[in-house]
Formats: structure tokens, C-alpha cells, sequence
């Protein structure tokens, strides 16, 4: 198992950046692809049209996601955080991702960077 760190700064307000990634349709704009969100604790959500799939675990607006999110059986959950600061240019995002399997460290990391923030930034921009 792996873990994941990584702060990306996104031209936004924290509370613009938290409904960017937990509203429905503005997920929807930003990564043109099908999403299930609601930014409410226990609840299923999923993301890129399915490739992710997970829990919600706990919000705090403006602030802080906390995910559960699935690969297969294992026995440890694998934690996504994301944090929100403000910073001078908009937004500094922490992203936290915990236990990770191996085999799918690459393609998580690469879709963070690319599939979210990527994406995020250039939909601020």
C-alpha cells in the first residue's frame, strides 16, 4: 500500500473549490463526465462516469472531503482528504490519499494531477 500527498493552487475561493468537487453538475463541467455527489456524510458517491467509487465520510464546507474509495477486498480503507486553504492566488488544495494498493498507485496519482486538478485549474482559468 502506498500514499499519496500532493497541493495544487486553483484560481478560487475554498468554498468555490468545495462545490466544484461536490456538486453534481459543476463536477460535471469541470470533468465532462457523470458524477454522483452529495456533499453529505455516509453517503455513495461516484465519479468519472464510475471509475471511482467510494464512500463520503465527512465534510466540512469551504474546508475539508473526506472519501472512502473502493479497490476491490482490501482490508484497509483508502482514504482520500482534501483540505482547502486560502492562499493569494485562490485556493491551495491538500490532497491526501491514504493506502492506496500498489498496482494502482500510478494510475491514482496520474488521475489526481490530471483527471482533477488539471482539469480544475483549467476550468478556473
Amino acid at each position: 500500500m502506498k500514499n499519496f500527498k500532493e497541493y495544487f493552487i486553483v484560481n478560487a475561493t475554498p468554498e468555490e473549490v468545495f462545490n466544484a468537487l461536490t456538486q453534481e453538475p459543476t463536477i460535471q463541467l469541470w470533468s465532462g463526465e457523470v458524477a454522483e455527489m452529495q456533499a453529505v456524510a455516509n453517503t455513495p458517491f461516484t465519479m468519472f462516469d464510475g471509475s471511482i467509487e467510494g464512500m463520503n465520510l465527512e465534510f466540512e464546507p469551504g474546508r475539508k472531503i473526506v472519501q472512502e474509495w473502493y479497490f476491490g477486498d482490501q482490508e484497509d480503507p483508502s482514504i482520500a482528504t482534501i483540505i482547502l486553504h486560502p492562499h493569494k492566488h485562490g485556493t491551495s488544495a491538500e490532497v491526501r490519499h491514504t493506502n492506496i494498493p500498489d498496482e494502482a498507485f500510478e494510475n491514482i496519482s496520474e488521475g489526481w494531477r490530471v483527471n482533477y486538478f488539471e482539469s480544475l485549474i483549467e476550468f478556473y482559468s
